[in-house]
């Protein structure tokens, strides 16, 4: 319940999705994640704007662009990301929730802070401390503060013009938790 709940941090165009990690190159696991093939291994909510959706229906991966299907799409798709560390993935979860990926353009953000970071804390709590973290957005450090600096250089997993996001692996599982209107 408390995993359901912390997914109210996104209220826009938001897609979450959690698989379990079968595969050492966890690419292949994000694709299955992608294509709408991986299951939540703890049975928790998801989130999925375009489930049921007319583009849905006509292309089973959308919003995403193809996947990776084999090594050489792997090593494409590895630079569309940067690994960031944990302590920058908290404020990513809830710039990610924010209006064009911008905290100081999300509506009462003081008054709205605590309780959209205790969500992200939540979320980021299903991973364990060896997790790691990678992101598709740009930043001038290797701490990103995501509330001092906005996002910038995001290259795009969606048909969309811009999107964000960010995927977390850890030994058992793979989570993607991408914004479609962010920017």
């Amino acid at each position: 319940m408390a995993w359901a709940d912390a997914l109210k941090l996104f209220y826009r165009f938001t897609f979450v999705g959690v698989a379990r990690r079968e595969h050492e190159e966890w690419w292949y696991d994000v694709a299955s994640i992608m294509r709408g093939k991986a299951q939540d291994p703890r049975g928790w909510r998801s989130l999925d704007p375009h489930e049921g959706e007319d583009e849905r229906r006509e292309d089973p991966i959308f919003p995403f662009q193809q996947p990776p299907a084999n090594a050489a799409e792997v090593d494409l798709w590895r630079k569309r990301v940067k690994e960031i560390p944990r302590t920058s993935v908290e404020r990513l979860l809830v710039t990610l929730a924010s209006a064009w990926l911008d905290v100081t353009r999300e509506w009462e953000f003081d008054r709205r802070r605590p309780k959209m970071e205790e969500r992200a804390r939540v979320l980021l709590s299903r991973f364990p401390a060896a997790t790691r973290f990678y992101a598709n957005t740009g930043w001038g450090s290797e701490n990103p503060d995501f509330y001092v600096m906005a996002a910038t250089g995001v290259n795009p997993f969606t048909q969309y013009d811009a999107d964000a996001g960010l995927i977390a692996v850890s030994d058992v599982e793979v989570g993607m938790f991408w914004s479609f209107d962010a920017l």
